[in-house]
């Protein structure tokens, strides 16, 4: 199915509109809170890892809650909710940067509320596609969304730098507040195509350990959430923290650090066309090894002397982490009962995020202490392990190609 072909299907013009606003705002987003939290009075990367890991916390303890809501009450009505609700809480963050009295505590609280709208976000989003695209579409499905998002990522990403550097993180950060607005307004119009269950006959508990059950049947799903449990940690602890950090003291701060998550949606994009294209006879096998690059990344940032070749190696995570996205999602939809896809990716969700609020935290207080660029090599020699790890299940090695992909 051809882009046009795929736009032509009911409302696929307004999902993809949305996700398009809504990434824009996105891309602006970790630039102007990381460089905002950084130049308060007495900000540094410890209190930049309490904000964000803040909302990680709330996300993993709503996420069981949120695939159940999602599964009962229609993804599409709560995804366009959510994101209204995000939207009215980062505007209430702008404006507190605008004031020029923005408490950390405060700031906590908000990410932590946010956090919340997330952990029912995602598992509803997880439906939407399988709802409005027929079976066989739905890796196109992905990769056109991953496509429209990633290039709103990159022109987000590339605006935040001027943003923050001429008008102020705050400026940005009410753009992006603006964004998750409309975006929810979009999908809230077709709500009526993910309706909520006519009677709801089991508690909530039932529907959890229900949801629980077919997670774990499925062996490749559970290894490689593990897996990425302590990728993701990595991940946000050097991208997140000390990412920004190192630009702010050895580059030109967050214009430098705006060239790098540009680069990395740049390469976002290009797995999105590869995705298009790319139909793995091994799928697992192929992500799991196509993860390796983030292992670089994480290390550029402690060895080189150049942004630019951060950069490059962020462009190369970008490519791994799009693919993800496409075929990942893709297999879930796929291979798990459609209805207990919101739970299933619920899990999949916490489980990846697990310890993404640890790798915030500690990442400030262990570079001071070992040095930050002891804590990125050790960072990536723990991505490379999870990887490896991956490898000796056998269900991740011989997953096949699901034949309606072909």
């Amino acid at each position: 199915m051809k882009l046009t072909e795929v736009l032509n299907q009911r409302y696929m013009k307004r999902l993809y509109a949305s996700r398009f606003i809504s990434n824009f705002g996105n891309g602006l987003a970790p630039i102007a809170l990381a460089f905002g939290i950084l130049k308060l009075p007495d900000g540094n990367a410890t209190q930049l890892g309490l904000v964000l890991g803040s909302s990680s916390v709330t996300l993993l303890l709503m996420f069981p809650f949120g695939g159940v809501i999602a599964d009962r009450y229609g993804r599409a009505r709560l995804v366009g909710a959510s994101d209204i609700v995000a939207g009215s809480l980062f505007t209430v963050q702008a404006i507190l940067f605008f004031t020029g009295n923005a408490p950390i505590p405060v700031l906590m609280i908000i990410n932590a509320l946010f956090g919340i709208t997330w952990g029912i976000w995602w598992p509803a989003f997880s439906g939407i596609l399988p709802a409005l695209l027929p079976d066989e579409s739905l890796q196109r499905g992905n990769a056109f969304n991953q496509l429209f998002s990633n290039v709103a990522m990159v022109l987000g990403a590339a605006t935040g730098g001027i943003l923050v550097t001429n008008f102020g993180s705050a400026f940005a950060l009410l753009i992006d507040a603006f964004s998750f607005i409309v975006a929810g307004v979009l999908v809230f119009s077709f709500r009526h195509m993910t309706p909520a269950m006519e009677s709801v006959e089991n508690t909530m508990l039932h529907d959890i350990k229900a949801g629980w059950k077919v997670f774990i049947s499925f062996h490749w799903i559970v290894a490689i959430v593990a897996a990425f449990s302590f990728i993701v940690m990595v991940w946000a602890g050097a991208e997140s923290v000390l990412g920004p950090m190192i630009a702010l003291k050895k580059f030109h701060g967050a214009s430098s650090w705006s060239i790098v998550l540009t680069c990395e949606s740049i390469g976002f994009i290009v797995g999105s066309l590869v995705a298009l294209k790319v139909h793995p006879e091994r799928p697992m096998l192929f992500l799991m090894l196509a993860t390796s690059p983030l292992i670089f990344y994480v290390s550029s940032m402690a060895f080189s002397p150049s942004i630019w070749i951060i950069a490059g190696a962020a462009f190369l995570c970008g490519i791994s982490v799009d693919l993800w996205g496409s075929i990942w999602n893709t297999a879930l939809q796929q291979r798990v009962p459609r209805e207990s896809l919101s739970r299933v990716s619920a899990y999949d969700g916490m489980g990846s995020m697990l310890f993404r609020p640890i790798g915030l935290a500690i990442a400030g207080p262990l570079s001071l202490w070992i040095g930050v660029d002891k804590t990125l090599y050790f960072g990536a020699g723990l991505v490379a392990i999870a990887i490896a790890l991956t490898l000796f299940v056998p269900e991740v090695r011989n997953l096949r190609r699901f034949e309606e992909t072909v």
